[in-house]
């Protein structure tokens, strides 16, 4: 099979690096343009700073571009991945849909469009249909992943939809990494914990009721659970670890959850797709897990044609794309659990890049054989 060529916005970001990672040496895509600022622009990708690859892959040799639609197009890439600040995404990424191109963007410019899928594939691959309403009105679509506290609790609360959720709260501990390179100052976070991220408990409230929805012909009707997030941020590099306390209809029986979490598959997991994990929740048995010393690189690949889970695979594609959950504490009509997710795997590029793959494979991407 041809690979697509594929662009990087952003590359040289924490998340851009991240995609760099996953996509240089994908089975599917190949890495034909990067972008990113002018200061980095006409250098190449290994001579960028902070440093990239040693320059032995495709990308370490790639002349970054500076970020525009001319340069993409240019290039003949076929699908974009976005890591653009929203501001910057916003208007770059609607150009680009109007020359055709099929943009995954982790910005949170375009989420909650009518008519964008903000798309976690186990939890809601189905949205996808939104996709194909937009190429009944403009040559190219959208599809964004949420944000990265969400990609964690949305695939958590999946599995557990049918034991009649009626709310949720969360409590957030999330890495400086997730405010990017310049996010929060070394001196401001050290030994401290800071109670509030500017927009977030917005985002995860209104992006997990979307997420849960179904679509209608409208859009998406979202789920009717109320979200009550908390969020801060710790002296942490990388992990997002969250304190879960879901509230049901009637009592839960914790053993059930726990099965329901440990056993859940869905359709990632079916189609063996490079990028997904053979499981996407893995339940911790022990008192103190997860930690994010210990548990954010959790996700192992499936073995091509087996289905089974197999050794890291080259690229360790797998690693940092399953949500770890851990403590699970019934009481009465509320389950209590922790919960850790990558932030810039899993909840930003891996997301991005395991969204184009369902999408080609359900055939939103002309050139990957239908799973």
């Amino acid at each position: 099979m041809k690979k697509i060529n594929v662009a990087i916005l952003g590359c040289t970001g924490l998340v851009g690096r991240e995609f760099v990672r996953l996509l240089d040496g994908h089975p599917w895509f190949a890495i034909a343009c990067l972008t990113a600022s002018a200061r980095s622009a006409g250098r190449r990708f290994a001579e960028t700073d902070p440093p990239g690859p040693d320059g032995t892959g495709v990308a370490g040799r790639l002349v970054v571009r500076e970020t525009n639609a001319a340069a993409v197009v240019a290039s003949g890439a076929r699908v974009v991945f976005s890591a653009l600040p929203a501001a910057a995404a916003g208007p770059l990424e609607a150009e680009l849909r109007e020359a055709g191109l099929r943009v995954f963007s982790n910005a949170g410019a375009h989420r909650m469009d009518a008519d964008v899928p903000l798309l976690v594939p186990e939890a809601n691959g189905e949205h996808l249909e939104l996709a194909r309403r937009q190429l009944r009105r403009h040559p190219g679509f959208i599809v964004t992943n949420p944000n990265c506290v969400v990609s964690g609790l949305a695939l958590a609360l999946k599995p557990l939809m049918g034991l009649a959720p009626r709310a949720v709260a969360v409590t957030t501990f999330q890495a400086v990494s997730g405010g990017g390179r310049r996010g929060v100052a070394a001196w401001d976070i050290l030994g401290n914990v800071v109670p509030f991220i500017a927009g977030e408990e917005e985002k995860v409230g209104r992006e997990t009721r979307k997420i849960l929805g179904a679509v209608s012909a409208a859009g998406v009707r979202p789920d009717a659970m109320e979200v009550y997030p908390s969020c801060a941020r710790v002296a942490v590099r990388d992990g997002h670890l969250q304190s879960v306390g879901v509230e049901f209809a009637r009592p839960v029986d914790g053993d059930a959850a726990a099965a329901a979490l440990a056993g859940f598959l869905a359709e990632p997991q079916r189609l063996r797709l490079p990028t997904a994990p053979s499981r996407p929740i893995v339940v911790r048995p022990e008192p103190d897990r997860p930690q994010p010393r210990l548990d954010l690189r959790a996700g192992a690949a499936i073995q091509a044609g087996r289905g089974r889970p197999g050794e890291a695979d080259r690229h360790g594609r797998a690693a940092g794309m399953a949500v770890s959950v851990g403590r699970l504490r019934p009481q009465g009509k509320r389950l209590d659990f922790f919960l850790l997710v990558h932030n810039t795997v899993r909840g930003a590029a891996g997301g991005s890049v395991l969204n184009a793959e369902l999408a080609a494979r359900k055939g939103l991407i002309p050139g990957v054989p239908r799973g």
